[in-house]
């Protein structure tokens, strides 16, 4: 894939102020419907495209009901972009009618802003995802949002300690009980909306061979970060899926170089924002671990998918797809990364 990366000047320059926004909306059964809201990032309600703006990859997944959609874009256009995208959701999906395996809140579930370039800071998507937060509570009348990462300012929480505090890991979270931080309280048809900035977050499932959820739920245990020997930067849920158990791995990238002690032979993929270096656990790293606690019990796996891509590939596509001018790369990336 590295052919893929060559970029002209024109497109290195613009790459250097490029965010992705992976947006999670509380749907996958109606694949049109999600083409619908990706496209609205895309183009003005006149049917006018939005410059230096594409769409790298729609994820659906139908037992969660629930699509990751990738947008890039510069951090001046970023906004727009993905405000047009959760106007567009919060039109067509409806909370109140909404089943799925995965834990949700809001119709526009999840907003993260990613920095890719150089020239841009997470500090600078931070101010993005406000002004997105409270852009989409005037915007559409009746959705709330709360913020974590760098857009929760001065405590900057993580996205698993709000998401706790705000009741989303329940089954049947009480609307009543939560307070956002913009907006009112959440409504039944929006539900509630996180939206927050941090280094690039990468989201890996490794499906496990087995319908036993507390096996599954021992195996996220002995993953996660806050474990004595898991993984850092990993958070970690177990959930079933498809008739068998997924180990679903937001994967943090941390600050720092990788440790030489955690490989399974691979290093950990490294980017810098503004200098300052990071990196992430690689999913062969995660996959090795999963399948060596699943082991133990007798279970294999069945496979890994990731969601979407690592920085290094979303910076390189997205300049590959915005100095061709490809809008809806999703349409065009495997004929392109073959």
């Amino acid at each position: 894939m590295e052919g893929l990366f060559c970029c002209s000047m024109a497109a290195c320059s613009l790459g250097n102020r490029l965010v992705a926004c992976l947006l999670n909306v509380s749907e996958a059964r109606s694949k049109d419907l999600v083409e619908t809201v990706a496209k609205a990032a895309l183009f003005n309600t006149e049917g006018v495209r939005r410059e230096g703006t594409t769409v790298l990859n729609i994820f659906n997944d139908h037992d969660y009901n629930r699509s990751v959609i990738t947008i890039v874009a510069s951090i001046d256009s970023i906004r727009e972009a993905v405000l047009a995208a959760c106007e567009k959701a919060c039109g067509l999906i409806d909370m109140r009618d909404h089943s799925g395996g995965h834990p949700c809140m809001g119709a526009v579930d999840l907003i993260p802003m990613y920095p890719l370039g150089e020239e841009v800071g997470v500090e600078h998507c931070a101010e993005e995802a406000w002004a997105v937060a409270q852009g989409l509570t005037e915007r559409v009348q009746g959705t709330s949002a709360f913020l974590f990462g760098w857009a929760d300012s001065p405590l900057q929480r993580g996205l698993a300690q709000r998401r706790k505090e705000m009741g989303w890991f329940k089954k049947k979270p009480d609307m009543q009980t939560v307070w956002p931080d913009i907006g009112p309280q959440p409504q039944g048809r929006f539900g509630l909306t996180g939206v927050g900035a941090s280094p690039y977050v990468i989201n890996c499932n490794v499906t496990i061979d087995t319908q036993d959820l507390a096996l599954g739920r021992s195996i996220a245990t002995a993953m996660r970060e806050s474990t004595t020997g898991g993984l850092p930067g990993v958070q970690v849920l177990a959930l079933p899926h498809d008739g068998a158990v997924e180990i679903a791995c937001n994967v943090e990238s941390v600050k720092g170089r990788y440790p030489s002690n955690m490989t399974a032979g691979e290093p950990w993929p490294s980017f810098s924002i503004q200098g300052q270096p990071y990196c992430h656990a690689p999913a062969s790293l995660i996959t090795a671990r999963v399948a060596e606690l699943a082991g133990r019990q007798g279970i294999g796996t069945k496979n890994t998918a990731l969601v979407g891509f690592t920085p290094h590939e979303c910076r390189g596509l997205a300049e590959l797809a915005l100095s061709q001018g490809i809008a809806e790369f999703w349409k065009e990336q495997h004929r392109i990364r073959m």
